[in-house]
């Protein structure tokens, strides 16, 4: 079981690294768009962790027996946690950007919590 300040330090990793990777396009760089995939980058993993530990879900845990991805199902809920609040969070706030706009988004913002967890934390 991770700790709350790894939890913390994963969160601000994610946070950071998709700012700097959606601040690179223009048309991604509105604070409307950075800012809910910046929060869902830290709160989704945060979430996710936090009910991995309230349920005592050690399991979860276990990496795959790939030396290059060794990826678990507490990286990958980590991931889909910062997908889902980011579609969620743009949704509401940008009600009439295309569907595939924020679903790219999200899908960046989710892909980046996955792979920080993964491999920095």
């Amino acid at each position: 079981m991770i700790t709350w300040p790894t939890i913390l330090y994963g969160a601000a990793l994610s946070a950071l690294i998709t700012a700097a990777v959606l601040a690179i396009p223009a048309r991604t760089r509105r604070p409307t768009i950075l800012v809910p995939a910046v929060v869902a980058a830290a709160i989704g993993p945060v979430a996710w962790n936090a009910i991995l530990r309230a349920t005592h879900a050690v399991e979860f845990f276990t990496d795959a027996p790939i030396s290059v991805f060794p990826a678990s199902w507490q990286d990958t809920g980590s991931g889909v946690f910062a997908f889902a609040l980011a579609a969620l969070l743009l949704g509401i706030i940008r009600p009439h950007d295309q569907a595939r706009t924020i679903i790219a988004v999200a899908a960046t913002t989710g892909t980046i919590a996955f792979l920080v967890d993964v491999y920095l934390y």
